[in-house]
């Protein structure tokens, strides 16, 4: 194991490469939320900021966690010939489609309508480990599912669905949407 203050280049290439990555996030009191997340949604800003955008999906535990705790956990591993798996600490902020910045920031995502946030995660620290235990699994492609139910969505049932399965955490906590 290793600890870095921020992202060098090696791991900066390292996440460049990878298809799939995870989101770790607990508010004070309550469940322990982890996300696989995919598509084209993780952007390295800087050696200490990292931003990915958040699509609508069957929960939003993320968000209920972050508005009660700031506290987020990525994690990258390979699943390819070179073990390693890369966990990112920090703190994390929510930009909501509606906020200032929206706009901004956005425009370095593709373009999915079910786009409903992007977090901001400024890096504390950064974990490297072997992952020798981790198989090797070959990547086939990204899924369309999401893109494709959004599509057959209008705005307004887009924003029913949040309203109706984004707006509760699992602990009960209402989540601005």
């Amino acid at each position: 194991m290793e600890l870095f203050d921020c992202l060098n280049e090696k791991h900066r290439d390292f996440i460049a490469k990878q298809h799939l990555f995870f989101v770790g996030t607990a508010a004070a009191q309550g469940r322990v939320n982890v996300s696989p997340k995919g598509m084209d949604s993780l952007r390295i800003i800087d050696d200490n900021t990292l931003r990915w955008l958040n699509l609508t999906g069957s929960g939003n535990e993320t968000a209920a966690h972050v508005a009660d705790n700031e506290r987020m956990t990525l994690m990258l591993c390979s699943f390819d010939k070179q073990p390693l798996i890369l966990r990112i600490y920090g703190l994390a902020t929510i930009i909501a489609k509606g906020d200032q910045k929206w706009n901004d920031l956005v425009v370095d995502f593709p373009d999915y309508r079910g786009a409903r946030q992007i977090f901001e995660l400024n890096v504390d620290l950064v974990q490297t480990s072997c992952g020798y235990a981790i198989p090797h699994y070959q990547h086939l492609g990204e899924r369309d599912t999401l893109i494709k139910w959004t599509d057959k969505k209008t705005d307004d049932e887009l924003q029913e669905y949040r309203q109706q399965k984004n707006s509760i955490s699992l602990d009960g906590k209402p989540i601005d949407i």
